[in-house]
């Protein structure tokens, strides 16, 4: 079973550097971003995220909705378990699979073959796991020889396709996305459609944050919209 329950969720960062006096002020919003406040200790903070509570189920394309600084990402990486809220509680159940950064924990100075054990690690996923994928990984990658080279040799779009096969070499319960994924040129960008196509149709829920409403119209049966970390609204019709 997959679902995840979000209840009044307060997710804060410190601000750093302000002098004493603004720390007395009383909560204001700022114009962008979350809400600028004051925590227990009067320190400034940034409430990224403000209350926030809601589930999700299997079945759920959850469209994340909001200007930038809404706390669409934030939201998205509470989800994933980067993020621990200073308050409330979040409740995940069944496999994740985070596509907010699929280049985090890649070393330049290793090859790519070392590479993609580094990065299934990081996802979970036991060396005994990752040999088995290992070979579709490389083939599907279209790295050749490369993949046994330092990645510091590699060009931006190499590194995005290995990047993204490691990342897509699985299916998941949960799959979180910060905007559609699209690498490589013409003929490589038409199979990773392919390939995260069936990942988003493998899943029981998506969650996807995105500024294109055509995409999200498309793709999402739930649109949950955010503002200054708040939610405004959650529905299963697209906000007009």
């Amino acid at each position: 079973m997959a679902l995840a329950i979000a209840r009044d969720v307060v997710v804060e960062f410190p601000v750093y550097g302000r002098r004493q006096q603004s720390l007395k002020r009383s909560v204001l919003r700022a114009a962008t971003g979350g809400i600028l406040a004051t925590d227990a200790r009067d320190h400034v903070v940034i409430r990224a995220l403000d209350q926030v509570s809601f589930e999700l189920a299997e079945g759920d394309r959850v469209a994340l909705i909001g200007h930038n600084g809404s706390g669409k990402s934030t939201l998205l990486r509470v989800l994933a378990g980067a993020y621990e809220p200073v308050s409330g509680s979040i409740r995940v159940e069944g496999s994740v699979a985070s596509m907010l950064s699929i280049t985090l924990g890649l070393d330049m100075e290793a090859t790519g073959y070392e590479n993609i054990f580094m990065r299934a690690a990081l996802m979970g996923l036991s060396q005994a796991r990752t040999r088995d994928l290992v070979d579709d990984i490389c083939d599907f990658a279209e790295l050749g020889d490369y993949i046994q080279m330092p990645m510091r040799t590699y060009s931006s779009g190499m590194l995005m396709r290995l990047a993204f096969a490691i990342s897509t070499s699985v299916s998941s319960d949960i799959l979180l996305m910060d905007e559609w994924l699209s690498v490589g040129d013409a003929s490589f960008s038409e199979k990773a459609a392919r390939r995260l196509k069936s990942r988003v149709d493998d899943a029981k829920i998506m969650v996807l944050a995105s500024h294109d409403m055509a995409l999200v119209k498309r793709s999402c049966n739930r649109f949950i919209t955010l503002e200054h970390g708040l939610i405004t609204s959650d529905s299963t019709s697209y906000p007009t």
